[in-house]
């Protein structure tokens, strides 16, 4: 099967000319001219960029959500084909109307007109893995305006055999190519096939964007359309339908009064938040899924895809995040280093220097004069020279923060990215190292000491009087390690109680 996929692949490449596409920098040409004429019968005269689309679409999902990221690399991509590829973010061509009823069927073991008081059987939008109708839930319900959302049939197969052959060109890439093993293709493709799978399942997406809705209530910057547990199953979600203008239609949203410029704005600290308060982020943010409410609120839509990070993540990125928007760049080479991404060994005056050379430049200059997609390029090639491992855990907020940057350029390009993050990042790592913080963690480990300290007369008691001399060894160091932490935890509480004494003194 994937030997026949791999056929389909280059047959579709074939079909719409992309060998073209990728040969027409041949300086001499001749190679275009061979091609064209040992494959005279394929018809190219569409536009390259519409040729593309349609290769995408014919080639499946995965090939649709590539679509999708690249149409917002305009610094990066042609205007054409950035034009073009916009279309595959709500435009993918829907399934059969009769298909999504008969999954909705197979969903509640009845027809849509007996679950619902109204359903349009016209799909409001259409993506790579479901499309979405209108519709009214009965009065006994609630009589709400709802967006039903439909997954795909048979799914799965494709997906499973696209995912096998980036597997396998992954693992050619860790065994053929020099930096293979250090930037862990295979691992990125685990993680990429880890949320695709995820988007497959629409009770997962159902609890992400109840989580989501959850973490923005009575928020100014952000909401999240309420889902109807009732009506929801793996292959069917219900969710409450909203009213908003698609935040890629910039003439329509400045005719309705719509601050660009404060939108803007407020997209980044939605994404700050989102990452750093919550570590829960929304990580398919490409204008397709991000409508503008007549309050001036965003919207978000289609919650297939999440991004997660521990607590050490967090912090490793808000100190990188900090360090470089303070221009401190040794605190970078630093951080890098402290947490094992760049071997110990690494000088961290010649890494310094590196990391200087390649952000220095942007630096007070606004959004539109600046390509992330280049400066991530240069960074990858410096990460390349001090042998700096990439986290997989992380693609996705990569991707992510490649997302909020084709946002902010369409909405923005005088944004200044700094001034904007920075107040917010000093403000979360003020409260994570700061007196709140160290409250906050008191306040979260002390059911564990109150649980662990009256056993310590116990724990070494049965350990004199039970274990063989040879084994006494573990129990003690476990037993020290244990009494360290109290007498840290009993240090943190006397520090904290001269704290609140010396203010009440003040």
């Amino acid at each position: 099967m994937r030997f026949f996929r791999l056929l389909k692949i280059a047959a579709v490449a074939s079909r719409y000319g992309l060998d073209e596409m990728v040969l027409e920098h041949e300086p001499t040409g001749r190679l275009v001219r061979l091609a064209n004429t040992l494959q005279f019968w394929r018809d190219l005269s569409a536009p390259r960029a519409v040729r593309l689309r349609m290769a995408l679409e014919a080639l499946g999902p995965i090939f649709v959500k590539f679509g999708q990221v690249l149409s917002t690399r305009r610094d990066l991509m042609p205007a054409d084909i950035a034009d073009e590829l916009a279309k595959l973010q709500d435009q993918v061509p829907p399934f059969d109307s009769h298909l999504a009823l008969a999954e909705i069927e197979k969903a509640y073991g009845r027809p849509a007109h007996e679950v619902f008081a109204e359903f349009d059987p016209l799909p409001i939008a259409s993506a790579s893995i479901a499309q979405v109708h209108f519709a009214r839930l009965r009065a006994e319900d609630g009589s709400h305006e709802v967006a039903v959302k439909v997954l795909r049939p048979n799914m799965l197969s494709v997906i499973e055999h696209d995912l096998a052959l980036m597997d396998n060109f992954a693992l050619l890439l860790e065994k053929l190519w020099a930096d293979g093993k250090r930037l862990k293709p295979r691992e990125v493709v685990a993680e990429f096939a880890k949320y695709l799978r995820d988007e497959l399942d629409l009770m997962r997406e159902a609890a992400n964007a109840s989580q989501l809705r959850r973490n923005f209530t009575d928020s100014s910057l952000l909401v999240v359309p309420e889902v109807h547990w009732d009506f929801c199953t793996s292959t069917v979600m219900v969710m409450e339908r909203m009213q908003g203008v698609p935040i890629s239609q910039i003439d329509r949203l400045r005719a309705e009064g719509i601050n660009l410029e404060k939108l803007s704005a407020a997209g980044v600290e939605i994404f700050f938040t989102q990452v750093f308060r919550d570590g829960f982020f929304h990580a398919d943010m490409h204008p397709g899924n991000i409508f503008v409410a007549p309050d001036g609120r965003y919207i978000a839509l289609d919650f297939g895809i999440v991004g997660t990070l521990t607590d050490s993540d967090k912090n490793y990125l808000a100190q990188n995040f900090l360090a470089f928007f303070r221009r401190d760049y040794k605190r970078v080479a630093e951080a890098h280093i402290e947490s094992g991404w760049a071997p110990k060994e690494t000088r961290v005056d010649e890494f310094e220097a590196a990391i200087r050379a390649v952000c220095e430049p942007i630096f007070d200059r606004p959004l539109k004069d600046i390509s992330f997609g280049k400066v991530l390029l240069r960074l990858f090639q410096t990460s390349r020279r001090f042998n700096v491992e990439i986290q997989p855990q992380l693609v996705m907020l990569q991707k992510t923060l490649l997302n909020i940057e084709g946002l902010g350029r369409q909405l923005d390009p005088e944004l200044d990215l700094w001034k904007t993050a920075k107040p917010f990042l000093e403000r979360w790592m003020s409260e994570q190292i700061g007196w709140r913080g160290l409250l906050r963690t008191f306040n979260q480990e002390a059911p564990y000491l109150a649980r662990t300290l009256p056993q310590l007369p116990r724990l070494v008691h049965q350990s004199l009087t039970r274990e063989p001399a040879a084994d006494l060894q573990p129990q003690l160091d476990r037993l020290i390690a244990v009494q360290q932490q109290q007498n840290r935890w009993l240090a943190v509480i006397a520090l904290l109680l001269a704290t609140v004494i010396g203010l009440l003194l003040a």
